[in-house]
């Protein structure tokens, strides 16, 4: 194998694994010990330069970074990197002076952004600190899209959102239009725009199409839809018997609201196997802790009703089957159908873009799939000056995607006002720092913890359910969230390696707890990972290689496995070891250097 090229930031990114699983990749141990030193007001400004909605995104992200975790490789949970997030958010003091300034001379372009969701308001942040004039248009009377419409009070409250936006859209720079749906986008390009970025969403509701649904429409709602009329106080009561449709986290949505609308019988009822279901597995757990069940396997065959009441659904039993390659198919079972009454059903089983706003013939192209033919780096369109993110660009999936969509939409847009190649991405910023402080000390805790993860507490439960408002989790207090982030593993730490000053008297082979690292004779990949002191079996993590030995060995090091304890570096009497903390920074607008902020 060819010696790891250190050079580049690419291997210890993916080392970082929480960091390079994030979209936006946040640099999650950085913050976390930040939090563990008490903090708090660093770690939210880190987070917000990052993903723009730290106090929102600790309460409701999707939470890539966690199933990445080092630590749920040693143990079965990993750390609760989404709720340390929240306590940033939840400790901090004024943030808006430590907040770069929003430039009183702008630049003379205009921007204009659809919906007012994550990703909009992120490009807008983005823009607006270059001088950038961005004006937002959204149908709803406030900012945030659907981190209002979709996501319940009792998950995210009010003020959190109010907060968090208002850092975007109260400091210059931004001029807003809400109750303004944008009926034309050729009308808006004519406005003179320099660019128009369309981050609208997925805002359609897939529907039911079943015998029985149209003459009991009065009582069968469309899942996103319903849950905007909810948030919006239009529904404050539903039936005693629910049935929500679909396995999604909207699904969990709905049902958990339903349950405090009056929703007495609520129940979930999936088309798939448990483990198949795209919400997540904690997003699962909450609505069982309240009492709803799950009920898997049964495919929607009918609707009843009665004088146009719905009565109940009838369901299908079928079972999962594979084919040689591994492709799911849904089969009856032969079992009688199952007969379920209710009083309403929530209709939650996808949702699609839709863009009737759209002229078809003003140079912009679309897939079969109704989706935007984009160029999947730099999210411009067919139509040169028009950009796509969030779930407008590539369907439905979450927030941290929509913001390093907002992020990436954002590079391009400046790229393109200034006339030059958007493809032409600026590289981000990377730092490498030593953290010796002696032989045997380092200016990190090393001191692997062995807790458990700590569980986030709830309000009861008799409390929860009696009003829509109140916020369910409680999140960390500051003595739960420092011990919390001393289960951080310190990834981000990264053991860096001097084949010049080593001596190879295989101390760190020795004193190595994972037995990661091994002094060999070089070879092809294959046979190499075959050849180390544990075998490493993990493809998706690189092995690190270096040469320049004087037996002509390499030392080669399994980075899937390693724990960042030091005791190599400790160990090492040449110091050919040393722990050096690498920090990344993806690429901002406004933090791109001279190219990006001169005039």
């Amino acid at each position: 194998m060819r010696p790891t090229d250190l050079t580049t930031p690419t291997h210890f990114h993916k080392v970082v694994d929480c960091q390079w699983a994030c979209p936006a990749h946040t640099p999650v141990p950085e913050y976390i010990r930040l939090i563990a030193a008490g903090r708090y007001t660093d770690a939210y400004m880190i987070n917000w330069h990052s993903n723009v909605f730290p106090g929102i995104l600790g309460r409701t992200c999707d939470r890539p970074c966690e199933p990445a975790c080092r630590r749920g490789r040693v143990e079965e949970e990993p750390v609760a990197i989404c709720r340390l997030k929240r306590v940033a958010a939840d400790n901090k003091e004024e943030v808006l002076s430590r907040m770069p300034p929003v430039p009183a001379l702008k630049n003379g372009k205009r921007i204009a952004c659809v919906g007012a969701g994550p990703a909009s308001l992120t490009v807008a942040r983005d823009l607006a600190l270059l001088g950038y004039e961005v004006h937002v248009y959204d149908a709803e009377a406030r900012g945030g899209g659907f981190m209002w419409t979709q996501i319940p009070r009792f998950r995210l409250p009010e003020s959190v959102i109010e907060e968090e936006v208002g850092y975007i859209t109260g400091r210059g720079g931004v001029v807003t239009h809400y109750n303004h749906r944008v009926q034309s986008l050729k009308a808006l390009l004519d406005e003179g725009f320099d660019a128009v970025f369309v981050g609208c969403g997925a805002p359609r509701g897939r529907e039911l199409d079943v015998p029985g649904r149209q003459e009991a429409a009065a009582n069968i709602h469309i899942g996103i839809e319903w849950l905007a009329k909810v948030s919006f106080g239009h529904v404050e009561r539903v039936g005693k018997r629910v049935i929500v449709l679909g396995g999604g986290n909207t699904a969990m949505d709905c049902c958990r609201s339903a349950r405090r609308l009056g929703g007495e019988d609520v129940k979930v009822i999936v088309r798939s196997g448990f483990e198949e279901m795209k919400a997540s597995p904690w997003e699962k757990e909450d609505a069982m802790r309240e009492g709803i069940p799950i009920l898997n396997y049964l495919v929607p065959k009918r609707v009843l009703h009665e004088n146009g009441r719905l009565t109940g659904m009838v369901f299908e039993k079928v079972k999962a089957e594979y084919d040689a390659k591994g492709r799911r198919n849904l089969v009856p079972t032969g079992e009688p159908d199952v007969t379920y009454d209710c009083d309403d059903v929530l209709v939650a089983i996808g949702q699609e873009n839709a863009f009737p706003w759209i002229e078809r013939d003003i140079g912009l192209e679309f897939d079969r799939w109704g989706l935007p033919k984009l160029d999947p780096v730099t999210l411009q369109s067919t139509l040169p000056n028009v950009f796509f993110g969030g779930d407008a660009a590539f369907g439905p999936k979450n927030i941290i995607w929509a913001v390093a969509h907002g992020h990436e939409a954002a590079v391009s847009i400046d790229l393109h006002c200034r006339g030059e190649d958007a493809r032409d991405r600026p590289d981000p910023h990377v730092r490498m720092a030593s953290q010796k402080m002696g032989i045997h000390e380092w200016s990190y805790d090393n001191d692997v913890s062995i807790d458990l993860r700590y569980k986030v507490p709830h309000v009861e439960e008799r409390l929860a359910l009696r009003d829509i408002r109140v916020e369910v989790e409680l999140g960390y207090d500051r003595e739960l969230a420092y011990k919390e982030a001393q289960r951080c593993l310190n990834c981000d730490v990264q053991t860096v390696f001097n084949a010049k000053l080593c001596i190879e008297c295989d101390g760190c082979v020795d004193i190595c707890p994972t037995d990661c690292i091994t002094f060999t004779e070089n070879g092809e990949e294959d046979d190499l990972r075959t050849r180390l002191k544990a075998p490493a079996i993990n493809r998706s993590q690189d092995l690190y290689v270096a040469d320049g030995l004087k037996t002509g060995r390499v030392m080669v090091k399994d980075e899937d496995v390693c724990l960042h304890c030091g005791l190599c570096a400790e160990r090492c009497p040449t110091g050919a070891w040393d722990m050096q903390k690498f920090y990344l920074e993806t690429a901002k607008t406004y933090a791109n250097g001279a190219r990006a902020c001169r005039s």
